[in-house]
This record gives C-alpha cells, structure tokens and sequence, in this order.
C-alpha cells in the first residue's frame, strides 16, 4: 500500500500520453483518412477519440488530488513522491494545452502558453533559491489554482467535443457554453500569473534576507 500513491502519480504520466495522443488523432487527416479507408465512419472516430481524450483528462486530474490525499491517509509520504507529483502536474497541463492548440484552438494555445511560462518561471525559481538552502511554499491560493486550470481545460476540451457528445446543435447553447469555458479559461490564466507574481515577491525577500 506504501507505493500506492506514486502508481497512481505515474498513472496520471500514462493518462497524459493517451490524452495527448487522443487529440492528435483528432487533429491527424492522416489518421481521419486511413479510418475511411479501412471502411470506419469518421464520425465515429471522432467521437472515441473524444470521449477517451475527454474521460482520460477527467481520470487523470482526479488522480492530482487523490496520489496527494492517499499518501497522507496512509502516511507514506516520500520524497519520490514530492518530485513525481509537480512533474505529473506540469506534464499534464502541458499535454493538454498542446493537445488542444493542435486542436485549432489558438485563444487555449495563447492561455495555455501563458499559464505554461509561469508554471517554468516558478520552477526555474526554485532552482535557483534551492542550492542557498531557500524554499517556496506552495501557498493555498497556488493549490486552488491547479484545479482551476484542470477545470478551466477540461471545459476546453469539452465544448471542443459538443458534437461528438451527442448534445443540443443549437449554436445560441453552443456559444453559451464556449464564452463560459473561455471566461474560466482566463480567470486561471489571472490567479496562475496572481501566484506566479507572489512567488517572484517572496523569491525576492528571500534572496535579500540571504
């Protein structure tokens, strides 16, 4: 039970590279070609390619709060599991938000670059501050902007598959529903740069009381 918590980590790497691989097929004309070659419905491609993009996002974001609540349930905490857990996180994001772009979303690829740099800037940061013995704690508003950036990118990629869902073709819903994904998108895109700009301030005092 001790290494449950890192399996479900590294699940979460598995995950991405599906989710990753998923929209590229749905990007790929290639892939859409040789499925109607092979005598597939392309429309039934498109929508297994969503729901196993979509639903694989879905598991492996829930496996970001469950691998951290598992491992203080059973008291196994690790230092393995403190370096694996932000790589799974950031290999994530950055999953996404290239699968997404390859998507045609360019307004996901300019957020996502956006949230992408901070996430690099901070991790460059304490690179930096790491070899003087100082650290940044991950403050409260940094853990709730995770999720809001999983969320905010889940909406992304659910509104990128209405069709493939099987939901309403009404385009008033459809635009509702895409401004809605888009609004959460930016207000992630503002507490991830928020964060990112505390953590420069506190990089900062830190060096001058060094």
């Amino acid at each position: 039970m001790k290494h449950l918590p890192n399996l479900i980590t590294g699940l979460r790497l598995v995950l991405t590279l599906v989710v990753f691989l998923a929209m590229l097929g749905l990007a790929s004309q290639p892939f859409v070609m040789w499925a109607i070659g092979k005598g597939i419905d392309p429309q039934l491609v498109q929508t297994g390619l969503y729901f196993t993009a979509f639903w694989g996002f879905a598991v492996a974001a829930l496996t970001d709060f469950l691998d951290g609540w598992l491992a203080r349930r059973l008291k196994v905490e690790s230092t393995l599991g403190a370096i694996l857990d932000p790589i799974a996180d950031k290999v994530l994001l950055a999953g996404a938000v290239i699968g997404l772009a390859t998507l045609g979303s360019w307004m996901v690829a300019c957020a996502g670059g956006l949230m992408l740099f901070r996430e690099f800037a901070v991790s460059a940061l304490r690179e930096t501050l790491a070899p003087r013995g100082l650290k940044l704690p991950v403050t409260l508003l940094a853990k709730w902007k995770t999720t809001l950036q999983l969320l905010a990118l889940g909406g992304e990629l659910f509104v990128g598959g209405w069709i493939a869902w099987g939901l309403p073709r009404d385009p008033a819903l459809a635009q509702k529903a895409s401004m809605a994904a888009d609004i959460l998108l930016w207000l992630a895109v503002a507490v991830t740069l928020w964060t990112g700009a505390e953590y420069a301030r506190a990089a900062r005092k830190a060096l001058k009381a060094a």
